[in-house]
């Protein structure tokens, strides 16, 4: 009886099973189409599926960059004039930032009981309930050397284009790439993001008894490393290669954690060729691994559960087991995390193949997509790079290039609502600019002095080492992308290191980048340093690119010229004879370089200075600017120069503004002073307070080529409020040498005023 009543309990409750939980479904899915959605985190999942067309392809690609870019224009006026009270955090090279939680703390979210109700796999629904929005997201990357430290910027601008969390970099770096990274980092001041380095160079002898014949050398094998080398109470890290574009919030990445069970440690995508199958050529012999074997262009970390499984003692035992026969690396540490995962298979979470979607040669990654809005992370892992054969290419260079040429500054988004840890630097530029006055009609002026520019040293692969002799010099100037031209005709004339500043958008940069790879001339310096400075606001900040220019110098001196002119052959030989002759270590001079000028496009340029009077008696060359700045190089003495067998001293005047070679440790420019007008003025004349003398050199000569009168000098002549605006700046700075120098800078009001 008792057995009766119980199987009509169990009939009865799975009768009302049957009957509720299709209408608990109903009223689940009806309440969730009323809930106010967020914004879709890639406006390519906001667009219905569609085929991978080319035309479909650029359409969601344009949509999705033009809704992001509506939200920048609305944040522009705030980027522009900061809040006088915000206190956002930025980038630094060790240790300041922005971080809500300590490291052990950041990997749980506020939200436990949305993270337990997660179902399913819609990215988006996992964001949302897995990541609270104030958790900070940790990622690191190996990046060494000029070319990395130029191709992971692209990847960064991909990951802050999409972010909505704060985020924390860990950049393991040679001390080139260090270098690079923390002064790009540091001018790029973005709100809610940390740098952290770690030095490559220390861990070397971790993995340098492995032999690799990958093109990445040994840096491709210190992803091995990471549980060593990142902090102890760091619990997870998102491991990226500098080849990857994301098309997504990482985010949604991050999430993906939440989803290892048991001894899961290691998210990995499967790799889409058949490398690992060992059937691409014949006696092709990989490394072991599970079926394809997994990539790792993408990888997601348990840093605490791995080190508790002694992952160090585990990659390095397989590893010399596996050298026995195979002697080397083929792929790098993707080799070795076959191996270990060939024999702990439960060790790796497979991720969706949508996040390290790999253009390689021999991929299979076109089975991995069908729309759009399957893209989340693509991985340029062939060395061919763009140039890598894929029917959809066109799609993935476009995206890409979307990314490389996009302006950085406009990735200065504040990130609302969560607590920040205050940055000294940007607490003092905003309490300066508030200080400004807006309505002073040379608000202007006053700002750009103090406007961080955004800065790329060393754009370009740069190798020399000064001569042991300590006289070396090297050429400092600065440019536009109208000035370019220039570069190798100044190669043509001076041998030595060239240090140059140059001012371009995002775009420019990489037009420059192609401009100097197509040209034999400049490949084939090793010597010259290209320092990016990126555009931003209306004037040309002459001074401060000279002083980027200046402040990558590493020869003993520098010859400071503009890129307009073509030093004499042999000018940089001339010049280093000239230090030891009169003594430049032991004194402060300043040795002046003579200035001509033609107004001929197509000049005979004279091979000594007996050509060069000789076409200055004909009319072909002319002193510079006699005809409308005498008063500029008046104090040269061109007479005296003519027949000058020997150096001979020179003192100042008001308005000289010669071209100097001086010593290393001579003063930088006056930022105050931006776009035509006493930007080389004020400089001289800080020389001469500080006692510098000025010796003329009698065999050395320099000529100004022609060009178009530039933005700048346009404006002066034809704005009012600027030029009013420089005579204001020019008394401040005579007055502000009257505090520093005293009765000795008398002599500069009064000449001023006579």
């Amino acid at each position: 009886m008792l057995g009766i009543f119980r199987g009509r309990r169990k009939f009865l409750a799975a009768s009302l099973a049957l009957l509720f939980i299709p209408s608990f479904t109903w009223l689940y899915l009806s309440i969730g189409n009323f809930q106010v959605k967020p914004l879709p985190l890639s406006s390519l999942e906001a667009q219905s599926p569609a085929p991978l067309s080319d035309t479909n392809a650029r359409l969601a690609l344009e949509l999705r960059i033009r809704a992001v870019e509506e939200e920048n224009r609305a944040l522009r006026q705030e980027l522009s004039h900061p809040p006088r009270n915000s206190s956002a955090s930025h980038t630094n090279g060790t240790s300041r930032g922005i971080q809500s939680r300590t490291h052990s703390e950041e990997g749980t979210s506020n939200n436990e009981g949305q993270k337990n109700a997660a179902v399913g796999n819609n990215s988006n629904c996992l964001q949302q309930q897995l990541v609270d929005k104030c958790e900070t997201i940790h990622v690191a990357i190996v990046c060494a050397g000029y070319n990395a430290s130029r191709d992971v910027v692209t990847l960064v601008k991909s990951v802050l284009f999409h972010r909505r969390n704060a985020l924390h970099f860990h950049f393991i770096t040679d001390s080139i790439a260090k270098r690079i990274l923390s002064a790009l980092f540091h001018s790029w001041m973005v709100p809610a993001v940390r740098v952290n380095f770690y030095d490559a160079d220390e861990l070397k002898s971790e993995v340098s008894w492995i032999p690799n014949k990958h093109y990445s050398g040994i840096y491709g094998l210190m992803k091995l490393v990471l549980t060593k080398t990142l902090p102890l109470d760091l619990r997870r890290v998102i491991v990226l290669d500098t080849d990857i574009t994301f098309a997504t919030d990482i985010a949604e990445l991050w999430a993906v954690f939440h989803k290892f069970k048991g001894q899961q440690v290691l998210g990995l995508v499967e790799n889409q060729s058949d490398w690992y199958l060992g059937n691409l050529w014949k006696n092709h012999r990989p490394w072991p691994a599970l079926g394809r074997g997994f990539n790792t262009g993408v990888i997601l970390l348990l840093l605490d559960r791995l080190r508790k499984v002694r992952w160090e003692q585990m990659w390095r035992l397989t590893a010399e087991s596996e050298l026995m026969s195979m002697l080397s690396t083929s792929l790098a540490d993707q080799d070795i995390f076959n191996a270990v995962i060939k024999q702990n298979p439960f060790l790796v979470y497979q991720l969706p193949c949508f996040w390290n979607v790999q253009l390689s040669d021999h991929t299979r990654s076109e089975k991995c997509y069908k729309d759009v809005s399957d893209l989340k992370v693509i991985h340029w892992n062939s060395p061919k790079k763009l140039r890598v054969k894929n029917k959809h290419v066109e799609f993935f260079r476009n995206l890409y290039l979307t990314f490389l040429e996009y302006d950085g500054n406009l990735l200065r988004r504040e990130l609302f609502g969560c607590p920040s840890e205050a940055d000294p630097n940007s607490e003092n530029l905003q309490k300066t600019l508030s200080e400004l006055d807006e309505d002073d009609p040379c608000y202007e002026f006053r700002r750009e002095r103090f406007t961080v520019h955004r800065t790329h040293q060393y754009f370009l692969h740069y190798e020399y080492e000064p001569s042991s002799d300590n006289t070396d010099v090297t050429l400092v100037a600065q440019l536009s992308m109208d000035r370019l031209q220039m570069m190798e005709a100044i190669c043509k004339h001076w041998e030595g290191p060239i240090s140059v500043a140059l001012y371009l958008s995002d775009a420019e940069a990489q037009q420059f980048l192609r401009y100097a790879q197509g040209s034999e001339v400049l490949m084939s310096r090793g010597n010259v340093g290209y320092h990016i400075v990126y555009k931003e606001g209306q004037f040309y900040p002459v001074n401060l690119l000279r002083n980027v220019a200046m402040q990558q110098v590493n020869t003993p001196y520098m010859f400071l010229s503009d890129i307009d002119f073509l030093p004499m052959y042999g000018l940089y030989e001339y010049l280093r004879k000239s230090v030891i002759q009169l003594d430049m270590a032991n004194t402060k001079k300043a040795l002046v370089v003579p200035a001509f000028e033609t107004l001929r496009y197509r000049l005979s340029f004279p091979k000594s200075k007996a050509e060069l009077l000789s076409q200055l008696d004909m009319g072909t060359l002319f002193t510079f600017r006699y005809h409308v700045w005498t008063k500029g190089h008046a104090p040269t003495n061109f007479a005296k120069w003519r027949t000058a067998t020997t150096p001979y001293k020179v003192l100042w005047e008001a308005d000289f503004e010669p071209y100097v070679m001086v010593r290393r440790d001579s003063p930088e420019y006056d930022r105050r002073f931006v776009g035509f007008g006493w930007n080389k003025v004020a400089h001289i004349m800080e020389l001469d307070a500080q006692d510098y003398e000025f010796v003329v050199l009698p065999n050395a000569y320099m000529i100004h080529m022609p060009h178009a009168p530039s933005f700048d000098i346009t404006k002066f002549r034809s704005n009012k409020q600027y030029r009013a605006c420089l005579k204001i700046l020019k008394e401040e700075f005579q007055q502000n040498m009257s505090r520093r120098f005293g009765f000795a800078a008398l002599k500069y009001m009064t000449a001023e005023n006579s």
